[in-house]
């Protein structure tokens, strides 16, 4: 086990289950065993059982017309902590409904941490996972392509050229096909790779990666991967555990067999109250990501809302899933992030604005408090989705920006576009944004989408961050400031959303998605 592996154990994984299964239940203090009204989200996928950590999202695949996605699950098992994958169901990645969940601990004979769904040549779905304290790596392959029942999984065996026993470290792994040949890796720092004709037999090749990137630091491991097509290159999906979210696009190299990244990107960055060092060291909002390719070819992936709202690097026990985000990379070599589709389907009661001039709140650059603004709009609802057009030319150089859930005095949930150091910020989250950088005569888009104290926003389909205001209700408000000189915004747009939570309001009642104890 490397020093990595020890430290993701030991700071999310154990301290959190010493808790569960060292002190007898009758001596626990009471706790909500299903989600509390005020938390319970409109239209984003989330646990119905309460309490639950971790979330991974894992083992995607669309079947027959119906998506599936699995997300882990810690529980009680024989008297100690351990891990299953809840199964969840659905015909547009929008409303889900919950299975019964047949890979559990009861079953397989160990927990189960992350991993990937693929199928295989023989057009089965199957999971390649890792199996908590089996020292292993594992595959399962389903029965039938409602995910209903699996074949036992067994161990993942690697061996070297000449047939001894590879020394590789068994974490986090990923399974894809190119050709007539399965390829795997295993997470760490340096992942290995292996290949084989039958799923059973498994060669070392050596490094996946043939070099890693001048923004990557040294520590950083590749967790949570999913490697994929995309566009006329390849794109590895993944995490470094500490940072969160992240991704690596490049060629794959068929004569050397390795992975030759070109570009890295960052899909989760810092808060201002995370910390650097300490006991705030963790800084993972968007986390532990999963992908599948839908019929009509798009790649769609989701994340763990790991530390939404934390302040001090505790891991958020709502186990809530991003919404899901199509990824694309057209011939400028730009990746193009923009929410699914089928979002638009949960529109109604739209609203229009135009031409709306928004005076200077203040002429400096630097204010001394949060500009107040101009109220725009009250936002009648908790499940709201915007999207703001701003003419280029009235764009460029402006420090700008918008309020959810104001108070007149300058407080709530700003964004705010940094023409100083190119960046967006949502909340106290700055990203990579640079209006300038845009093609010319493109306008500025923001698309918001608010489910209660959650709120998303893609700009441009080039970046995505996520937020999270717990003080959101009885404020419907939404302002717009700008710094130095006039703005006006061309186009506002409002819809109201329905709601998609009917699947997790059963399966609060039925749990069904209840993992054996024994």
């Amino acid at each position: 086990m490397n020093r990595v592996t020890k430290l993701i154990l030991t700071a999310l994984l154990l301290a959190p289950l010493a808790a569960l299964h060292t002190a007898d239940k009758s001596s626990q203090a009471p706790k909500a065993d299903t989600v509390a009204k005020d938390l319970a989200l409109n239209y984003h996928l989330m646990h119905p059982g309460g309490d639950s950590l971790p979330g991974d999202p894992n083992a995607a695949f669309y079947l027959d017309g119906t998506y599936h996605l699995h997300y882990i699950l810690a529980h009680q098992w024989n008297g100690k902590g351990s891990f299953s994958f809840v199964h969840v169901t659905s015909p547009d990645m929008l409303h889900w409904t919950w299975q019964s969940t047949k890979l559990q601990p009861s079953f397989t004979g160990h927990g189960m941490f992350s991993g990937t769904g693929f199928i295989t040549q023989e057009g089965k779905p199957a999971a390649i996972y890792h199996g908590q304290a089996s020292g292993r790596n594992q595959i399962a392959v389903a029965k039938d392509n409602r995910l209903s029942a699996w074949e036992k999984p067994y161990p993942v065996e690697v061996r070297n050229a000449d047939g001894t026993e590879a020394k590789i470290g068994h974490w986090d792994p990923d399974c894809f096909v190119i050709g007539d040949t399965y390829y795997a890796i295993s997470g760490g720092e340096k992942p290995p790779l292996f290949k084989s004709k039958d799923l059973k037999n498994w060669t070392l090749l050596g490094d996946f990666l043939q070099h890693n990137m001048p923004d990557v630091a040294f520590g950083e491991d590749i967790s949570c991967p999913n490697f994929f097509p995309i566009g006329n290159k390849w794109m590895l999906l993944c995490i470094s555990h500490p940072l969160g979210c992240r991704y690596y696009i490049g060629d794959w190299d068929a004569k050397a067999e390795q992975f030759a990244p070109q570009t890295h990107g960052r899909m989760n960055w810092r808060r201002d109250e995370q910390g650097i060092f300490g006991t705030r060291l963790w800084r993972v909002d968007f986390f532990a990501p999963e992908s599948l390719l839908t019929p009509d070819g798009r790649r769609v992936m989701w994340a763990w809302l790991a530390t939404l709202g934390k302040p001090d690097g505790r891991m958020d026990r709502r186990t809530i899933q991003s919404l899901p985000r199509e990824l694309s990379l057209p011939d400028d070599g730009i990746l193009r992030i923009k929410p699914r589709r089928d979002l638009e389907t949960l529109r109604y009661d739209p609203l229009t604005l135009s031409e709306i001039e928004i005076r200077e709140s203040t002429s400096e650059v630097l204010p001394s408090a949060a500009p107040a603004g101009k109220r725009i709009a009250t936002l009648d609802g908790d499940a709201i989705e915007l999207r703001i057009t701003i003419a280029r030319d009235q764009a460029e150089r402006k420090l700008f920006g918008f309020t959810l859930f104001g108070d007149g005095k300058g407080g709530g949930l700003p964004i705010l576009f940094r023409p100083e150091n190119s960046t967006l910020r949502i909340g106290t989250t700055e990203a990579p944004f640079s209006i300038s950088a845009l093609p010319k005569g493109e306008d500025v888009e923001l698309r918001i989408f608010i489910d209660k104290y959650l709120v998303e926003v893609f700009a441009n389909d080039r970046q995505a961050i996520i937020a999270s205001h717990e003080d959101y209700l009885g404020k419907p408000d939404l302002a717009a400031f700008t710094v130095g000189a006039p703005t006006t915004l061309k186009k506002v747009e409002i819809w109201k959303l329905k709601p998609t939570n009917q699947g997790f309001r059963e399966a609060q009642k039925n749990r069904i998605w209840e993992p054996d104890t024994k």
